[in-house]
């Protein structure tokens, strides 16, 4: 005997990933450098849609410091993002009764 059941509630469960998926697409994470001289835009898929960088930052003495802005710019706001996306993929992996979620 076919267990429908089952076959819906992985419909249902593709149906939420996807639903996700375009949320995460249309969600912006933003980061900005201590100093303000650098903002980065993430989408939720941890896709770059903006980069902004302050005009006094682009003086050949900043160079160092603007180096390690962006590092540490980007890397803050790839950890948001993944936290975000995380978060949001709580319900879908819990539904799949995976332990921890």
């Amino acid at each position: 005997m076919v267990d429908f059941s089952k076959a819906k509630e992985l419909y249902e469960l593709q149906k939420q990933a996807r639903k996700i998926q375009k949320e995460l697409k249309d969600t912006e994470i933003e980061a900005k450098s201590n100093n303000g001289w650098v903002t980065v835009v993430l989408n939720g898929e941890q896709h770059v849609t903006d980069i902004q960088i302050a005009e006094e930052a682009l003086n050949p003495e900043n160079k160092r410091e603007l180096e390690k802005d962006l590092k540490n710019t980007f890397s803050q706001a790839i950890s948001r993002a993944q936290m975000y996306a995380a978060e949001k993929m709580k319900s879908i992996a819990g539904g799949l009764g995976l332990p921890g979620m």
